[in-house]
């Protein structure tokens, strides 16, 4: 049983286990080792100043009371009027037991409350598992791409996806 809820001020440290093992799992083969567990070590700790900020609301999966998944929302800042899924993250764990989409589900039924009728994010280009999810979800690539660095100097592919709420 999948249940969904925004995550609290006391989720700091499961926010950041989610985003850290989600992130170890599909982003650190792409960087020098060294950098990889310096990014795991970070996304562990990160979430206590997120939690809480108005503007930004952050939601919680949980499968049988274990929380799994965690995605991050607010009014798009490069595109106006749309809503951009800022982070969406799930624990290796819970790939393949439909959380993730259950998650989804009430992401968008939240940005459809908060009047939004498009949404937009971002995923690596060279990540097949995230790109056939967002796919699965219904977004559609908007034939946009950008270059992103993580800090380490070696900017990767990022395709932009949308879709209606």
């Amino acid at each position: 049983m999948f249940t969904v809820r925004r995550a609290g001020p006391y989720d700091g440290d499961i926010l950041g286990e989610i985003h850290a093992a989600a992130w170890e799992a599909a982003y650190a083969p792409f960087f020098d080792p060294e950098f990889a567990a310096h990014g795991v070590r970070s996304r562990r700790t990160r979430w206590h100043e997120r939690v809480g900020q108005a503007d930004t609301p952050i939601l919680l999966a949980e499968h049988d009371g274990r929380p799994l998944a965690l995605t991050a929302f607010r009014a798009s800042a490069t595109r106006p009027g749309l809503a951009e899924i800022l982070s969406f993250y799930s624990h290796p764990d819970g790939w393949g037991s439909g959380i993730a989409a259950a998650l989804m589900t009430e992401t968008l039924r939240h940005l459809r409350d908060d009047g939004f009728a498009r949404t937009h994010l971002w995923t690596l280009r060279d990540t097949p598992r995230s790109r056939r999810f967002y796919t699965k979800c219904g977004f559609t690539e908007s034939g946009t791409v950008r270059p992103f660095d993580f800090g380490d100097g070696k900017p990767l592919t990022q395709v932009e996806y949308e879709r209606t709420c």
